[in-house]
């Protein structure tokens, strides 16, 4: 399982770690990812996801799975919750 949100393309940074007597050695920036169970109101079923806090947050600012999918374009999102978005789609359309 790759460290990367799905939502937001977030992933691991390089950078230094500096000790007081300015040696730097490499260390890893990771992400905050929390397994998170979202719930589609249009699908009725509830999906399980690794998302950064961030992607948490903006989903719920925005009013759901749904809502966010469905306001954010095609081209932004991951492949995976792509085709997520074209079954949320189908089901607006259908009802």
């Amino acid at each position: 399982m790759t460290r990367r949100c799905i939502v937001t393309g977030k992933k691991p940074l390089v950078g230094h770690l500096v000790s007081h007597a300015n040696n730097k050695t490499k260390r890893r920036f990771l992400p905050n990812l929390q397994p998170v169970t979202l719930l589609s109101e249009s699908l009725g079923q509830s999906f399980r996801m690794r998302l950064s806090t961030a992607a948490v947050r903006t989903i719920e600012h925005k009013g759901g799975l749904d809502a966010y999918l469905l306001g954010t374009a095609a081209t932004k999102l991951d492949p995976s919750v792509r085709r997520l978005r074209r079954r949320v789609e189908k089901a607006k359309a259908a009802s």
